[in-house]
């Protein structure tokens, strides 16, 4: 019989640690989102709710605690001083309240650098704004949740119904010993020795899977389109004007586009939900970077798009980080929304014939398969040493979201902007969510690389409604809430 290893249990995962060992002052790694709801959060009310839900989050009261000499990787341990109030926060903005204001706050928050001697998430239960209006902004750290995971929070925290959004009951508590921690030097090594075989003998396995597959004919097709891509995959990566030296200051701000004109794009024009957005967001690209006086003529830009890899992708499941990367390669120089879509498509259809994105996953795992101390090594220094070139320009990541309105203790929340993390010379990032008949986006800035962030913004606006007009869709108008249709096809879900 195999003995057990130590706090496997609560360990984390390669990819969980990789996000504290890459987090610098200059590159804050939290999530989160900024949710507008249509009349202000009763507070008290508000914090009594999540406090009852909490035995649902048990990583909501938990630390990461290294193990001796850093030899492996941190394991989540109980919290014994945690105080929900410590964690909810209760802010009002001055007058006028206006939307800035509170994406000027968020922006300050994502900011943040979370101290991992406590429990690794915040909320801000906001106040003041205009029209009657209430927001609350949730901030949780990338190691404790990927997007799907982190979407899977948001509906335990917010409720489907506003009767269900009342304080609930916890099960009573049973007396029973609490298993310790071992964090003897005997128990790190053997947990390290074990991490590093597992994650061999899982790269091992995928490289075999990924071969078994070489014959097949959608791979076939994948890999002789990406022979086809090889000229723009051999340019070199160019710097964007965003693509600059990142500080500590983040600036956020969010739209949103309603979901029935994305369906019905893709419907005219051809794709999925995803490829209508990457579209999106490269002809939004594309403006910015003609703004600052760049030329986009045969120019590209490369996205690195994160992929869920769950297998329980529909409600998050458990928390922690499941994903591996998509990059894709996309030209910035076509003036056509429609042409530019199909370029889209057919790109994203060649990466995902040709499985890039497993073959990610399987470089991730050779890197799992080095001990902890050298995986530390490793992405402390990526996050320290300055590149020659980024090797990519930016960070998309799509969320499939609640398809019905959530509440929070009774209010209804109208919109729910996401916020990816990014640094180094990622002066952008842009995260998607669906949410109630909406496609939400959340743009995250640093405040030095890309101080007029709000143009991005405006160019996901209008990049859309250029694309509607290509499509022979007319935009729906802004209206009041109605009965969201279900979501369409959003490929593999997309995570931040």
């Amino acid at each position: 019989m195999t003995p057990p290893v130590p706090n496997a249990g609560r360990r984390l995962s390669e990819m969980d640690a990789a996000f504290l060992y890459l987090e610098r002052r200059e590159i804050p790694l939290n999530i989160g989102g900024v949710g507008i709801f249509d009349g202000p959060v009763p507070f008290d009310e508000f914090v009594a709710a999540i406090d009852s839900k909490l035995h649902l989050i048990p990583r909501y009261r938990q630390v990461v605690v290294p193990p001796p000499f850093n030899l492996g990787h941190p394991t989540w341990e109980d919290y014994p001083q945690f105080k929900i109030r410590d964690h909810i926060h209760h802010v009002t903005l001055p007058a006028p309240g206006r939307q800035a204001q509170l994406e000027a706050f968020a922006g300050s928050v994502f900011s943040q650098v979370m101290d991992r001697a406590k429990p690794l998430w915040h909320t801000y239960v906001v106040d003041g704004l205009a029209d009657s209006r209430g927001a609350v902004i949730v901030v949780v750290h990338h190691a404790l949740a990927d997007g799907i995971a982190g979407m899977a929070l948001l509906k335990i925290m917010f409720d489907p119904t506003p009767e269900a959004s009342h304080a609930i009951t916890p099960p009573p508590k049973q007396k029973r010993r609490a298993q310790p921690a071992n964090h003897s030097l005997t128990a790190a090594v053997a947990s390290a020795i074990h991490s590093s075989l597992r994650n061999m003998v899982a790269a091992e396995a995928a490289l075999l899977d990924f071969a078994s597959n070489l014959l097949t004919d959608r791979m076939q097709a994948g890999l002789e389109g990406l022979l086809g891509l090889v000229p723009e995959w051999a340019q070199p990566v160019e710097r964007l004007p965003f693509n600059k030296p990142c500080g500590p200051e983040r600036k956020f701000c969010g739209t949103e586009i309603e979901f029935a004109d994305v369906q019905a794009v893709r419907e005219k024009l051809g794709g999925t939900v995803n490829d209508v957005v990457v579209s999106v967001v490269t002809r939004a690209i594309s403006r910015y970077t003609k703004y600052h006086g760049h030329p986009v003529e045969n120019r590209f830009v490369r996205i690195l798009c994160p992929v869920s890899v769950r297998h329980d992708s529909a409600n998050g499941g458990s928390l922690g980080n499941q994903i591996t990367f998509m990059p894709v390669v996309l030209p910035l120089g076509i003036d056509d929304p429609a042409r530019l879509l199909h370029a889209v498509i057919k790109r994203m259809e060649i990466m995902k014939c040709a499985r890039v994105a497993e073959l990610v996953a399987i470089m991730g795992a050779w890197i799992g398969a080095t001990l902890p101390p050298l995986q530390a090594v490793f992405w402390e220094g990526l996050a320290l040493v300055p590149l020659p070139v980024p090797l990519f320009n930016m960070i998309c990541t799509n969320v499939p979201g609640s398809p019905v309105p959530l509440y929070a203790v009774g209010r209804r929340m109208l919109v729910s902007y996401p916020q990816v993390p990014t640094g180094q010379e990622l002066g952008f990032g842009i995260a998607v969510q669906s949410y109630a008949g909406k496609m939400c986006f959340g743009v995250t800035a640093d405040a030095q690389a890309a101080p007029d962030f709000e143009r991005m913004r405006d160019y996901l606006q209008d990049s859309f409604r250029e694309l509607c007009r290509a499509a022979g869709v007319r935009k729906l108008r802004k209206m009041a809430p109605r009965k969201p249709r279900p979501n369409g096809p959003h490929d593999t879900p997309l995570v931040a």
